[in-house]
Formats: C-alpha cells, sequence, structure tokens
C-alpha cells in the first residue's frame, strides 16, 4: 500500500476535503455515525483494521495471581515475558491506530493533534540535511515519545521502547519490533483455524494488515519516503515551509523575517477551512520544534516582530505554548524558566497560564 495515498486520504476525511477517494487492495474508510472514521476491509464491511487482533488481545498478568502461561511468541524470543507481550500487543494496537480519524471534542483535541503531528514529523526527520545526527536524535525520541503519551497508552508502555539507530527496539529485550510484528502476524497466518473463534479475517487479510503495520512501523523509523501533506489553494507557501523542513530552516537563517510574514500573512488572510485552520498550528509547532528546541531564546524575536501587532502576537504566544504540551517539555529539558520571560507571560491567557505558572 502506498502510504502516501492513505495518508492523503486520511486528511480528506478528517477535514472534509471533498476530494475524490482513494482506492486501496484490501481498506477502504468508513465514516461512522458520530464523524469518526476507520479502515475497513472491502470484502467484510464490519471488520477494521484497527481492531482485527482485539480478540487475540493477551491476557493482563496484572490481574491474575502467578500467571503461569507463556508468550504465544516464546518459541520465537526467548528472553520474552508476558507482560513484554502486553506492551508489544498495546504498541500494535497505538501504530494502527494513527490511520482512526476519531470525533474531536475539547478533551481529545490536543492529545489527536500531538499524535498526529509526531507521526508526521518522525516520517520527515531522516530526509533533513540541515540537523546533525544528534539533534535529528532527538528529535525522533521527542517525538516518538509524544507519539505515544498522546495516544494515550500507559506508562509501561510509554518507556519500553527506543531507537538503535533507525531500527525501534522493545529496549529491555532488544527485540526488533520490525522482526516481531511479522513473526506476530505469520503466525496468526499460518494457525488461523487454531485461532477461528477469535480471528474473524482470512489469512490473506492477516498479510495485508501485517503489510500496513510495516508501512507505518517505517515511517515512524524513518526507513520510507517522506510523507508530505497534500496542496491546498492559497497555503502553497505555508506546505512548503512544512512539507520541506530544510528549506524551513534555511528561510529562517537567511532571514527569519521572512517565516514571520508567512504567518502573519496567514493571520490576515483568514483560514476559510478546516485543512488550512490544521495547517497553521503545523507550522507554528515546526517553529516550535525545530527552532525553540535547540534555541529557546529565538521567541524574543518572533515578539519583536509582532510588536506592532499586538492581538497577533498574542494569537499566536499561546497557540505555540497551548496547542499542544511541546513547549513545556522542552522548557523542562532545558531547564528554561518562563519567569525569565514577563513578557512572554504577559501575553498568557487563562489556559496557558494554567499550565505554565
Amino acid at each position: 500500500m502506498n502510504l502516501q495515498y492513505l495518508y492523503n486520504e486520511y486528511l480528506n476525511i478528517k477535514f472534509n476535503r471533498d476530494l475524490p477517494a482513494s482506492h486501496f487492495d484490501y481498506f477502504e474508510y468508513g465514516v461512522l455515525e458520530d464523524g469518526s472514521a476507520q479502515l475497513f476491509f472491502v470484502d467484510q464491511k464490519n471488520e477494521a483494521f484497527l481492531e482485527w487482533a482485539e480478540e487475540l488481545q493477551p491476557r493482563d498478568p496484572y490481574y491474575t495471581n502467578n500467571p503461569s502461561w507463556k508468550p504465544v511468541l516464546s518459541s520465537f524470543y526467548k528472553q520474552l515475558n508476558i507482560y513484554d507481550e502486553q506492551t508489544f500487543y498495546y504498541l500494535l494496537f497505538t501504530i494502527n491506530s494513527t490511520t482512526a480519524i476519531h470525533s474531536i471534542n475539547p478533551y481529545n483535541a490536543m492529545n489527536d493533534f500531538m499524535k498526529n503531528y509526531c507521526f508526521f514529523q518522525l516520517a520527515q526527520l531522516s530526509a533533513i540535511t540541515r540537523l546533525n545526527d544528534e539533534q535529528k536524535r532527538q528529535l525522533k525520541d521527542f517525538f516518538f515519545f509524544f507519539y505515544l503519551y498522546a495516544h494515550p497508552v500507559n506508562e509501561e508502555t510509554l518507556y519500553a521502547f527506543s531507537f538503535n539507530g533507525q531500527d525501534l527496539v522493545h529496549t529491555k529485550s532488544n527485540i526488533q519490533i520490525e522482526h516481531y510484528f511479522n513473526n506476530y502476524h505469520d503466525y496468526y497466518s499460518e494457525n488461523s483455524e487454531k485461532f477461528h473463534h477469535q480471528l474473524l479475517i482470512a489469512p490473506h487479510e492477516v498479510m495485508a494488515c501485517k503489510n500496513l503495520t510495516l508501512e507505518l512501523l517505517r515511517a515512524i523509523e524513518g526507513k520510507s519516503s517522506k510523507l508530505i501533506m497534500p496542496p491546498e489553494e492559497g497555503m502553497e507557501t505555508v506546505l512548503r515551509l512544512i512539507n520541506d523542513v530544510d528549506y524551513f530552516l534555511q528561510t529562517y537563517t537567511d532571514n527569519k523575517a521572512t517565516v514571520y510574514d508567512v504567518m502573519k500573512n496567514v493571520l490576515a488572510d483568514h483560514c476559510s477551512n478546516s485543512y488550512q485552520n490544521y495547517c497553521f498550528p503545523t507550522l507554528l509547532q515546526n517553529y516550535v520544534t525545530y527552532i525553540l528546541y535547540f534555541q529557546f531564546d529565538e521567541i524574543n524575536n518572533l515578539v519583536d516582530y509582532f510588536r506592532d501587532s499586538p492581538l497577533w502576537c498574542k494569537l499566536i504566544i499561546n497557540k505555540i505554548f497551548a496547542d499542544t504540551i511541546f513547549l513545556q517539555k522542552i522548557m523542562r529539558q532545558g531547564h528554561i524558566d518562563i519567569n525569565e520571560y514577563p513578557h512572554i507571560i504577559k501575553l498568557f491567557e487563562k489556559e496557558t497560564r494554567r499550565i505554565y505558572l
């Protein structure tokens, strides 16, 4: 499956773009009554990609006294225990749920934005040349942390996995996730009769799930072609800055006012649809993660540039601080005290003050 086509369709449905639907061999999006959407099997309209392994979820060992069973893949991985098996299942579900479109409410809006933003950025990092290897490693860990955190996952799963080079691994056992997912899907495909009460799809559909899961994993690991956000009339400059981080960094280095001008022009033109309203905060968070992450004091230049547009300045500051909690973690990592920036604090609205003060 071409992940870019799937991503385009995801955005088409999420933001009601009314563009022609993309067609895939095994899956198609179905919109549910609450406005959410999932990938369903073309030949089984009631079975969803996200839920195919739900009945195969391992029993929770924490709810059993003296659990004695072995992991399903124990013959492949002697070092794997039943507690680890749980975290692998949660990771599988988290990765597959990247394709799901949720009905947004005030309680899940931030997490939904952060998870999708981090997935997109993880798929960009390998192509960036204007960051050194250490900077890309730092950002990769940062984006993956929030990709899991915003799902959300439990604390054990949040800290169970890490990158070894480009490979995502289970830190304790050093099991490579790509290998585990390969063996996991192959096992259930080859033993479908044994699990016919729990497994409601055919072996070839299990393999289709494997292929899609591995495509999503490779995007997270940075092993596939980078994703791009599709074009939108009136947002060409914004999308170029989003889709080409090297161009964004070069433009900012050459003349940071050029990037600020783009922000100002978006505010002056007013975003007219939900996709445009997604592009603008994505650009602002790129400013956070690719500029402020490494040089927090650059925020002083932003405030200075917008000094003659105080309402716009206040809007931008509150969006970069409160649309996500990225800056909260960046400031904690960098031991940055917001109280040393009173000119920033005075721009904070009530919710932003609640988060940071």
